[in-house]
Protein backbone atom coordinates (compact mmCIF):
# COMPACT_ATOMS: atom_id res chain seq x y z
CA UNK A 1 0.00 0.00 0.00
CA UNK A 2 1.35 3.43 -0.96
CA UNK A 3 1.88 6.15 1.64
CA UNK A 4 -0.84 8.78 1.94
CA UNK A 5 0.27 12.01 0.24
CA UNK A 6 -1.07 15.35 1.44
CA UNK A 7 -0.53 18.34 -0.84
CA UNK A 8 -0.52 21.75 0.82
CA UNK A 9 1.04 23.73 3.65
CA UNK A 10 0.24 24.24 7.32
CA UNK A 11 -0.70 27.87 6.64
CA UNK A 12 -3.66 26.81 4.51
CA UNK A 13 -6.77 24.66 4.70
CA UNK A 14 -4.42 21.69 4.59
CA UNK A 15 -3.85 22.34 8.31
CA UNK A 16 -7.12 20.60 9.20
CA UNK A 17 -6.07 17.54 7.20
CA UNK A 18 -2.67 17.49 8.90
CA UNK A 19 -4.36 17.81 12.29
CA UNK A 20 -6.61 14.86 11.48
CA UNK A 21 -3.91 12.50 10.25
CA UNK A 22 -1.97 13.15 13.44
CA UNK A 23 -5.12 12.39 15.45
CA UNK A 24 -5.44 9.14 13.53
CA UNK A 25 -1.75 8.25 13.78
CA UNK A 26 -1.44 7.76 10.02
CA UNK A 27 1.80 7.46 8.11
CA UNK A 28 1.83 10.20 5.48
CA UNK A 29 3.97 12.42 3.31
CA UNK A 30 3.29 16.15 3.26
CA UNK A 31 4.14 17.67 -0.11
CA UNK A 32 4.38 21.45 0.51
CA UNK A 33 2.57 22.86 -2.50
CA UNK A 34 1.83 26.57 -2.02
CA UNK A 35 -0.30 28.99 -4.03
CA UNK A 36 1.94 32.00 -3.28
CA UNK A 37 4.87 30.65 -5.32
CA UNK A 38 2.76 29.39 -8.21
CA UNK A 39 2.99 25.77 -7.11
CA UNK A 40 -0.75 25.21 -7.41
CA UNK A 41 -0.69 26.29 -11.08
CA UNK A 42 2.02 23.90 -12.20
CA UNK A 43 0.98 21.17 -14.59
CA UNK A 44 1.99 18.37 -12.24
CA UNK A 45 -0.23 19.73 -9.47
CA UNK A 46 -3.13 20.56 -11.78
CA UNK A 47 -3.11 16.88 -12.69
CA UNK A 48 -3.91 16.26 -9.00
CA UNK A 49 -6.39 19.10 -8.52
CA UNK A 50 -7.48 20.84 -11.73
CA UNK A 51 -8.95 23.66 -9.61
CA UNK A 52 -5.42 24.74 -8.67
CA UNK A 53 -6.19 24.87 -4.96
CA UNK A 54 -4.93 23.14 -1.82
CA UNK A 55 -5.23 20.75 -0.15
CA UNK A 56 -5.52 17.53 -2.09
CA UNK A 57 -4.59 13.97 -1.23
CA UNK A 58 -3.44 10.88 -3.05
CA UNK A 59 -4.42 7.86 -0.99
CA UNK A 60 -2.74 4.95 -2.76
CA UNK A 61 -4.05 6.15 -6.12
CA UNK A 62 -7.34 7.60 -4.89
CA UNK A 63 -7.17 11.37 -5.44
CA UNK A 64 -9.46 13.70 -3.51
CA UNK A 65 -9.65 17.45 -3.06
CA UNK A 66 -11.69 19.86 -0.90
CA UNK A 67 -10.42 19.85 2.67
CA UNK A 68 -13.68 18.95 4.38
CA UNK A 69 -14.33 16.07 1.99
CA UNK A 70 -10.81 14.83 2.76
CA UNK A 71 -11.26 14.98 6.54
CA UNK A 72 -14.64 13.23 6.39
CA UNK A 73 -13.24 10.52 4.13
CA UNK A 74 -10.18 9.84 6.26
CA UNK A 75 -12.07 9.93 9.55
CA UNK A 76 -14.55 7.36 8.26
CA UNK A 77 -11.97 5.15 6.55
CA UNK A 78 -9.69 5.05 9.60
CA UNK A 79 -12.34 5.03 12.30
CA UNK A 80 -10.51 5.46 15.59
CA UNK A 81 -13.31 7.11 17.53
CA UNK A 82 -13.66 10.35 15.61
CA UNK A 83 -16.40 9.11 13.29
CA UNK A 84 -20.02 9.41 14.56
CA UNK A 85 -21.52 6.25 16.01
CA UNK A 86 -25.09 6.63 14.70
CA UNK A 87 -26.75 7.71 11.46
CA UNK A 88 -28.25 10.71 13.26
CA UNK A 89 -24.86 11.82 14.57
CA UNK A 90 -23.32 11.31 11.13
CA UNK A 91 -25.98 13.64 9.72
CA UNK A 92 -25.23 16.21 12.43
CA UNK A 93 -21.50 15.98 11.70
CA UNK A 94 -22.25 16.75 8.06
CA UNK A 95 -24.64 19.53 9.10
CA UNK A 96 -22.02 21.29 11.22
CA UNK A 97 -19.29 20.77 8.61
CA UNK A 98 -21.42 22.32 5.87
CA UNK A 99 -22.52 25.07 8.27
CA UNK A 100 -18.91 26.02 8.96
CA UNK A 101 -18.11 26.43 5.29
CA UNK A 102 -21.34 28.21 4.30
CA UNK A 103 -22.08 30.40 7.33
CA UNK A 104 -18.81 31.45 8.95
CA UNK A 105 -15.78 30.70 6.81
CA UNK A 106 -16.25 33.56 4.33
CA UNK A 107 -16.66 36.39 6.88
CA UNK A 108 -13.83 35.03 9.02
CA UNK A 109 -11.50 34.72 6.02
CA UNK A 110 -12.45 38.23 4.86
CA UNK A 111 -11.61 39.59 8.30
CA UNK A 112 -8.35 37.63 8.40
CA UNK A 113 -7.27 38.92 5.02
CA UNK A 114 -7.96 42.55 5.86
CA UNK A 115 -6.50 42.51 9.36
CA UNK A 116 -3.58 40.08 9.05
CA UNK A 117 -2.73 38.59 5.67
CA UNK A 118 -2.80 41.41 3.11
CA UNK A 119 -0.09 44.09 3.06
CA UNK A 120 -1.16 47.07 5.15
CA UNK A 121 -1.73 49.28 2.12
CA UNK A 122 -4.22 46.79 0.66
CA UNK A 123 -6.27 46.21 3.80
CA UNK A 124 -9.82 47.53 4.07
CA UNK A 125 -10.58 48.18 7.73
CA UNK A 126 -14.26 48.88 7.12
CA UNK A 127 -14.66 45.61 5.22
CA UNK A 128 -12.90 43.73 8.01
CA UNK A 129 -15.13 45.26 10.66
CA UNK A 130 -18.28 44.47 8.67
CA UNK A 131 -17.17 40.88 8.09
CA UNK A 132 -16.32 40.41 11.77
CA UNK A 133 -19.78 41.64 12.72
CA UNK A 134 -21.34 39.30 10.16
CA UNK A 135 -19.46 36.33 11.61
CA UNK A 136 -20.81 36.92 15.11
CA UNK A 137 -24.37 36.01 14.11
CA UNK A 138 -23.68 32.36 13.26
CA UNK A 139 -21.02 32.13 15.98
CA UNK A 140 -23.76 32.88 18.52
CA UNK A 141 -25.70 29.92 17.10
CA UNK A 142 -22.65 27.73 17.73
CA UNK A 143 -22.24 29.12 21.23
CA UNK A 144 -25.86 28.28 22.07
CA UNK A 145 -25.44 24.72 20.77
CA UNK A 146 -22.33 24.24 22.91
CA UNK A 147 -24.15 25.42 26.04
CA UNK A 148 -25.76 21.98 26.13
CA UNK A 149 -22.81 19.64 25.53
CA UNK A 150 -19.02 19.56 25.78
CA UNK A 151 -18.65 18.89 22.05
CA UNK A 152 -20.88 19.20 19.01
CA UNK A 153 -22.14 15.62 19.08
CA UNK A 154 -22.08 15.10 22.83
CA UNK A 155 -19.35 14.43 25.34
CA UNK A 156 -16.56 13.27 23.03
CA UNK A 157 -14.43 15.01 20.42
CA UNK A 158 -15.34 13.96 16.87
CA UNK A 159 -14.66 14.93 13.28
CA UNK A 160 -17.44 17.51 13.61
CA UNK A 161 -15.42 19.38 16.24
CA UNK A 162 -12.20 19.16 14.26
CA UNK A 163 -13.82 20.47 11.08
CA UNK A 164 -15.72 23.32 12.71
CA UNK A 165 -12.97 24.44 15.09
CA UNK A 166 -10.48 24.51 12.21
CA UNK A 167 -12.67 27.22 10.65
CA UNK A 168 -13.84 29.07 13.75
CA UNK A 169 -10.40 29.11 15.36
CA UNK A 170 -9.18 31.59 12.77
CA UNK A 171 -11.44 34.19 14.42
CA UNK A 172 -8.85 34.46 17.18
CA UNK A 173 -6.03 35.13 14.78
CA UNK A 174 -7.85 38.12 13.31
CA UNK A 175 -9.14 39.49 16.64
CA UNK A 176 -12.85 38.80 16.25
CA UNK A 177 -14.17 39.38 19.76
CA UNK A 178 -15.33 36.05 21.20
CA UNK A 179 -15.28 37.10 24.88
CA UNK A 180 -19.07 36.97 25.26
CA UNK A 181 -19.28 33.52 23.65
CA UNK A 182 -18.21 31.61 26.74
CA UNK A 183 -19.34 28.16 25.60
CA UNK A 184 -17.65 28.56 22.23
CA UNK A 185 -14.37 29.72 23.76
CA UNK A 186 -14.38 26.86 26.27
CA UNK A 187 -14.90 24.43 23.38
CA UNK A 188 -12.17 26.03 21.25
CA UNK A 189 -9.72 25.78 24.12
CA UNK A 190 -10.54 22.09 24.52
CA UNK A 191 -10.17 21.39 20.80
CA UNK A 192 -6.83 23.17 20.44
CA UNK A 193 -5.46 21.70 23.66
CA UNK A 194 -5.33 18.34 21.93
CA UNK A 195 -1.71 17.29 21.20
CA UNK A 196 -2.50 16.70 17.52
CA UNK A 197 -3.78 20.26 17.06
CA UNK A 198 -0.25 21.60 16.47
CA UNK A 199 -1.07 22.11 12.78
CA UNK A 200 -3.51 24.83 13.79
CA UNK A 201 -1.50 26.21 16.71
CA UNK A 202 -1.87 29.86 15.51
CA UNK A 203 -5.54 29.57 16.53
CA UNK A 204 -4.87 28.70 20.16
CA UNK A 205 -5.70 31.23 22.84
CA UNK A 206 -3.03 33.86 23.29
Amino acid sequence: MGKLKIYGTVRSRASRVLWLVDELGLDYENIPVHFADGGTRKAEYLAINPNGKIPAIDDDGFVLWESMAITLYLAKKHDKGLWPRTAADEARALQWTFWATTEVETPIVTTLQNRVILPAERRDAALADAAAKQALGPLKVLDQALAKTSYLLGERFTIADLNVSSVVGAARRCSIDLDQLVHLTRWLDACFARPSATAVSPYRRG
